[in-house]
C-alpha cells in the first residue's frame, strides 16, 4: 500500500514538474519570435507581452491589461500544462493525472478569482535576493519581469537549470576588480563576449583598503560587482579579506533603493576547505579566505542583496600554475551562474563540492576580523 502511494505521488510530481517545463519551453519560444521575420511569430510574441505590460519592468500592476492578460497568458499557460500533463496518459495510470490537473484547475480558478493576481504576480517594491533554484517563488519570477529575456521558468525551475537561462548578462552593466589577472581577464573577456557592459577597476588607483571614494561612482553605475583579485603572499589579509567585504557592503548600501537586488561574485578558494595543511607559506592565505568565507556566509543568507560565492580549484595565473587554466575556470563558473547557483563549485578535485558543507553549515560563528600576525 505505502508503495503506492509512493508511485502515485511520484508520477503526480514527474507529469506536473514535465508539463510545467513544457510550457515554460513555449514561453521562451514566444520571447524568442519576438524579431521573428515572419509576421504571424510577432504577432504571437505581441501578444504574450501583454502579460510583461499587466505586470511591467517596475514590477508595478497594470489593471487595465487585467482581461488581455487572462486570455492571452494564463489560459494559454492552463491549457499548454493541461495538455502536457494529458500526454503522460500513454505510460502513467489516469488517477495520478486526474490530481494533477484538478490542482491545475484549482490554480486557475483561484487566479481568475484574484484577475490574474497570484504569488508570483503582484506589485513589489524591491525583489528579494534569497531566490529558489529548484522551485520558483516571487523573487524568482519578479526577475523574468525585471529582465524578461530570463528567468522562464514559472513553477519547478527545470527549463531554466536546462537552458542556462538563471542570469541577465547581455546589455546587465558589471564591474570587475583584478581584471588584470588571469581570472579577472578572462571574465572580461567572457562577459563583453555575452553583450556585458562592462567596467573595471584597480587596486591602488580605484581602491585600497579602507579607501573606496574612487569606487562610489562605478558601483553606482553598475549592477553586478565581481571581485576577482586578490593576493597569495603579499598583504593577503587586505586583499582577500578587508577590500573583498568593504566593497561588498558598500556596493549593497549604495543598491539598497534599487528595484532589483545588487549583485555580487566573489571569488573563494578551495584553501576555505583544507586550509594551510601546515604549509607556511599557505597561512596568511588560508586565513584571509577562511575569514571572508565567513563574513560571506552572511552575505549568502541576505535577503538585500544576490551573492554568489566562486570555488574554483588552482588555476593557471601570475601566482602559479594550476589544475586548469582561467578561461576553463571562468568558462564553469558562468556555467553554473546561468543556471541561478549561488555557490559555485569549479573543481576537478572535488573539494569545491565538498566545501560547500563547509560553507554553508560547518562555520564556526564570525571571524576574527584582526589581521593575524605575520
Amino acid at each position: 500500500m505505502i508503495t503506492t502511494v509512493i508511485v502515485f505521488v511520484l508520477q503526480a510530481a514527474l507529469a506536473f514538474v514535465v508539463s510545467t517545463a513544457l510550457f515554460d519551453a513555449l514561453h521562451w519560444t514566444l520571447h524568442q519570435w519576438e524579431n521573428a521575420s515572419s509576421p504571424l511569430l510577432r504577432r504571437l510574441s505581441s501578444w504574450h507581452w501583454v502579460h510583461h505590460k499587466f505586470l511591467g519592468l517596475d514590477m508595478q500592476i497594470n489593471p487595465a491589461y487585467a482581461r488581455a492578460n487572462i486570455w492571452f497568458h494564463i489560459l494559454p499557460e492552463y491549457l499548454t500544462s493541461l495538455a502536457g500533463t494529458l500526454v503522460f496518459l500513454l505510460v502513467f495510470p489516469w488517477p495520478p493525472l486526474a490530481v494533477v490537473a484538478v490542482i491545475r484547475t484549482i490554480m486557475l480558478i483561484m487566479t481568475l478569482h484574484e484577475e490574474g493576481l497570484d504569488y508570483n504576480h503582484m506589485s513589489m517594491d524591491r525583489v528579494g535576493g534569497q531566490q529558489g533554484l529548484l522551485w520558483v517563488d516571487n523573487n524568482y519570477h519578479a526577475m523574468h519581469h525585471v529582465y524578461p529575456h530570463n528567468f522562464f521558468s514559472s513553477f519547478a525551475n527545470v527549463f531554466d537549470l536546462l537552458a542556462g537561462t538563471a542570469c541577465q548578462i547581455k546589455g546587465r552593466k558589471f564591474l570587475v576588480t583584478g581584471a588584470s589577472g588571469a581570472f579577472g581577464a578572462a571574465m572580461l573577456e567572457r562577459l563583453t563576449r555575452a553583450g556585458g557592459i562592462v567596467e573595471t577597476a584597480r587596486f591602488g588607483v580605484d581602491y585600497s583598503a579602507g579607501s573606496y571614494i574612487g569606487m562610489r561612482d562605478k558601483l553606482q553605475r553598475a549592477e553586478v560587482l565581481i571581485l576577482a583579485h586578490g593576493a597569495k603572499s603579499e598583504d593577503c589579509w587586505n586583499a582577500n579579506f578587508v577590500t573583498f567585504r568593504d566593497l561588498t557592503e558598500l556596493f549593497t548600501e549604495i543598491g539598497k533603493t534599487r528595484l532589483a537586488p545588487p549583485e555580487v561574485w566573489a571569488l573563494g578558494s578551495e584553501v576555505e576547505f583544507h586550509g594551510d595543511m601546515g604549509m607556511e607559506e599557505l597561512k596568511s592565505y588560508s586565513a584571509s579566505k577562511r575569514a571572508f568565507a565567513a563574513v560571506a556566509l552572511d552575505f549568502y543568507r541576505s535577503d538585500v542583496l544576490i551573492y554568489r560565492h566562486i570555488v574554483p580549484s588552482s588555476f593557471t595565473s601570475s601566482m602559479g600554475k594550476g589544475a586548469m587554466s582561467a578561461g576553463a575556470a571562468v568558462s564553469i563558473a558562468l556555467f553554473f551562474i546561468r543556471r541561478g547557483f549561488r555557490y559555485v563549485p569549479v573543481t576537478f578535485t572535488g573539494l569545491a563540492v565538498l566545501n560547500f558543507f563547509r560553507f554553508r553549515f560547518f562555520q564556526k560563528g564570525q571571524p576574527d576580523v584582526s589581521q593575524p600576525a605575520e
